[in-house]
């Protein structure tokens, strides 16, 4: 804002281009950052130049929080939350920085006045693809929250330069293309190459005598990359905290050699510069073939070494000693990817400033928290001890050390349980020898928690359940949550509105007073504009499916969605179960009375997972048979969603009428898709796994569709002997679909392609996808009854909005901070940008 004198009245205040919110000052900074950031007039601007022009005004405006928010944290040495994560799968960011700002409908008059369309303009935005599923997305929930409550944070992980991969559907598989999500550039990061640092790689140690008569080790890198920070602002809803997720990306510290070049070596030349830049290239390579286990590994010590580095530089900037390192930062560890970083953290704190071993090791194990996020083993990484020494040799000594030093503590504690020993060792010696991960992220950390109460109780028991016995202390739980910002407020407006209209819109950011719709739910005229805007919204995904795939749903059937992560315990292939048996049913009798529904699935197998991607084949060539069935009469539909992400998503779950979370009992850890449906009005058929425990609850029993085992009988069903072939003969409707299956039916007449998936389901089974059938299919059966009553339906979609309080991930991130953190927020103040306010400039 400037003040400009004025000889006949008080002085006029004009807003600043960068900073004002009015719709002409808007349009004003838009033209302008077309003309001179992108250099295009409109004449020649294509929409993407469109998008960037607005995203760069956007910017802007965080910018003047952004910049508060890192000289307040400067200024009060605030203790901050780190995030360590692999993954960070933030979603599109314009739409959601329009939210946050409060800006929205101010920007959409604004592009609308201009003649532009900002639904286009969005749509312009390429996703960043920095992660799988889950895991990721949580990561990027919790920065939300963690802005929008005002906690000191940063995130801290990998600029993957390509994401997961574009998923295309090619005669019913998945097919694999680059995600160039960068090809156009990123407006939103801000490079920071003054703060870069190096990472060391392979090599040899030696060992000497510092001056002070002390032992020390010195780590002599075969080979020595940069990490180059790039920060992006993440914004809390209508707050001035704006705070960081900073990526790294690899470079080489030398580019090209010129000596390989001049001895006519091409290659050679840029060798260093290809091998270095590999580890920030893609997210996570197959690691079913060795270069891609040492890729992964080397890509972990990247970014932990490159963060941790980065918050040692912080600490001494703002004159705090290294001895006060856990005091400022505590660390969370999203899964056991980061887990190097005990490892890490001790040799910084050794080999480079010098401290002692009990000094360092006070302040590794009071500056990390662990969160395990699964309760599968092939999960909980460990590598090969022969890797692991070839790449990081001093993290190797120092492993060897912490783990010397833990099971003598252990023994006195247990003196003569040689087995509990083997089982707790940082070292698995049984056949070839491995550095298990998750006990050395146990070890290191001051807490432990699981991401559902089910999940941490499994833990407890059974995946950790000596480190619980040794430390019970560290153990808690901390039950995921999703941002309702995205995916209520900005998915999901129609509905928004409707809440809004009716309780305020502080639910936005307390999520718990949406409870205050329940007695809405027996109100007819709301449960009529309610069903309204459910219908409007499949609409609205009925065309957009009709446009990608030319197949026609209808918005009044029963939109069934299943939509995650391919994995066998994920269960998709149960769902297929379903759409045969009624297919089956069909054709039995053509005249059936059946509840009319719409099947999709999305999601992506990952590329070296035979077994999932041929369930993604399964589906398909199902889909094409019953949607071209003239028996069906339309009466099933199946599609697949080709290239499910973020932005997708936003489509998918508000117009979900039911949500598919059907994993086997323990093994699903928490899921945060069964809370996004849920959120949006949709009903859950589900297994008691995960969090779907506590969504039961929280809803209302009445208000779920619950069937199948329970974690207890799983266990014991496979402890007394699981025969799936007695499912398979005991029940004839089973096994009609199952034959119908193995018969060719759905592949024109190729009895061995789905093979593999009917072999596994009658000899095998690991997932119980037989055990649970008839009660899934009962289930089922009980939806679809329950659907053709759409007044009851409508109700109890709408206690499952008004009862999803306890899921928004401000709940869990002022759990982590009560609980583990043990950080305040701080309130920023937002200054305003005037230049001779600034004062003098200092180095």
């Amino acid at each position: 804002m400037q003040t400009i004198p004025n000889p006949r009245q008080e002085a006029i205040r004009v807003e600043d281009d960068r900073t004002g919110l009015s719709i002409e000052t808007l349009k004003r900074a838009f033209l302008d950052n077309l003309f001179y950031i992108q250099g295009k007039f409109p004449a020649i601007a294509t929409k993407n130049d469109y998008y960037n022009a607005l995203a760069y005004t956007v910017r802007d405006r965080l910018f003047q929080r952004w910049l508060a928010t890192a000289e307040t944290y400067s200024q009060q040495a605030a203790r901050t939350v780190c995030y360590l994560s692999a993954e960070f799968l933030m979603g599109p960011h314009l739409g959601n920085n329009l939210i946050n700002l409060g800006i929205y409908d101010q920007v959409k008059q604004a592009i609308e006045e201009m003649g532009l369309n900002l639904e286009e303009l969005l749509e312009q935005e390429e996703e960043p693809g920095l992660g799988n599923g889950g895991l990721g997305r949580l990561a990027a929930c919790y920065l939300d929250s963690m802005a929008t409550l005002e906690v000191p944070a940063m995130g801290y992980g990998i600029r993957y330069e390509f994401g997961i991969f574009d998923q295309r559907i090619q005669d019913g598989w998945q097919v694999e293309i680059t995600d160039k999500w960068l090809r156009y550039g990123n407006p939103w990061e801000v490079i920071r190459p003054e703060w870069e640092v190096e990472v060391k790689l392979g090599g040899h140690t030696e060992s000497y005598t510092d001056e002070q008569g002390q032992y020390r080790v010195r780590w002599v890198p075969f080979q020595v990359v940069k990490g180059i920070p790039y920060d992006t602002p993440i914004s809390g809803y209508k707050v001035n905290t704006c705070n960081t997720l900073r990526l790294w990306s690899a470079q080489a510290p030398e580019s090209f050699d010129f000596d390989a070049f001049n001895a006519g070596d091409y290659i050679g030349a840029v060798q260093q510069k290809m091998m270095s830049e590999n580890l920030s290239k893609v997210l996570y390579p197959n690691d079913n073939i060795s270069q891609g286990k040492q890729l992964r590994l080397a890509q972990q010590i990247f970014f932990v070494s490159c963060s941790l580095q980065d918050m040692i530089r912080i600490l001494l900037r703002q004159g705090l000693p290294l001895e006060r390192f856990h005091e400022k930062f505590t660390i969370q560890l999203n899964d056991t990817h980061p887990s190097i970083a005990v490892a890490e953290l001790m040799r910084l704190l050794l080999d480079e400033h010098y401290l002692d071993w009990e000094q360092a090791w006070h302040i590794t194990t009071h500056a990390f928290a662990y969160t395990n996020h699964t309760l599968l083993p092939e999960a909980l990484e460990r590598w090969p001890l022969r890797l692991f020494g070839e790449l990081l040799p001093r993290h190797l000594e120092i492993v060897f050390e912490i783990n010397r030093r833990f099971l003598n503590d252990v023994r006195l504690k247990y003196p003569d349980d040689v087995d509990r020993l083997r089982r707790l060792s940082l070292i698995d010696e049984s056949g070839e020898r491995y550095v298990r991960m998750a006990n050395l992220a146990c070890v290191g950390s001051f807490a432990i928690n699981g991401v559902a109460a089910l999940h941490t109780e499994l833990l407890k028991r059974d995946v950790l359940r000596d480190f619980y016995e040794l430390y019970p202390e560290k153990f808690n739980n901390k039950t995921n949550g999703v941002t309702p910002r995205r995916f209520m407020v900005l998915s999901n407006p129609r509905l928004t509105q409707l809440i809004t209209r009716r309780i305020g819109d502080s639910w936005i950011k307390n999520l718990d007073e949406l409870h205050k719709l329940e007695p809405l739910a027996d109100d007819p005229a709301f449960r009529q504009e309610f069903r309204q805007i459910k219908h409007a919204i499949k609409q609205d995904l009925a065309g957009y499916i009709k446009s990608k795939t030319n197949i026609e749903v209808d918005p009044n059937s029963l939109f069934d969605i299943q939509s995650k992560r391919i994995h066998e315990y994920k269960r998709q292939h149960l769902n297929a179960l379903h759409i045969v048996t009624l297919y089956n049913r069909i054709k039995a009798n053509p005249d059936i009375d059946i509840t009319p529904r719409t099947f999709l699935f999305g999601g992506k197998a990952a590329p070296g997972y035979y077994m999932a991607k041929l369930i993604i084949k399964l589906v398909n060539s199902i889909g094409d048979v019953v949607n071209r069935d003239p028996d069906v009469r339309d009466r099933l539909k199946v599609v697949w969603l080709e290239d499910y992400n973020v932005k997708f998503a936003q489509r998918v779950y508000p117009a979900a009428d039911l949500s598919e979370q059907i994993s086997t009992a323990g093994k699903e850890a928490s899921g945060t898709g069964n809370m996004k449906f849920a959120m949006n009005g949709a009903l859950t058929i589900g297994t008691l796994d995960g969090a779907n425990v506590e969504i039961r609850q929280e809803v209302g029993a009445e208000n779920f569709f619950l069937f199948g085992l329970t974690t207890e009988e799983v266990y014991a069903k496979k402890a007394a002997g699981y025969h799936p072939m007695e499912y398979y003969h005991s029940n004839p409707e089973l096994k009609r679909v199952i034959d119908r299956i193995a018969s060719g039916f759905f592949c024109g007449g190729d009895c061995d392609l789905f093979k593999p998936i009917v072999d596994n389901l009658l000899y095998d089974d690991p997932y119980l996808l037989l055990a649970d059938y008839q009660s899934y299919i009962d289930c089922q059966d009980q939806v679809s009854q329950a659907y053709r009553d759409s007044e009851n339906w409508t109700r109890m979609a709408i206690l499952n909005v008004a009862r999803m309080g306890k899921f928004s991930s401000d709940r869990s991130i002022r759990d982590y901070c009560q609980d583990v953190w043990h950080v305040e927020s701080v309130e920023i103040g937002l200054k305003e940008y005037v230049q001779e306010a600034i004062g003098q400039l200092t180095p």
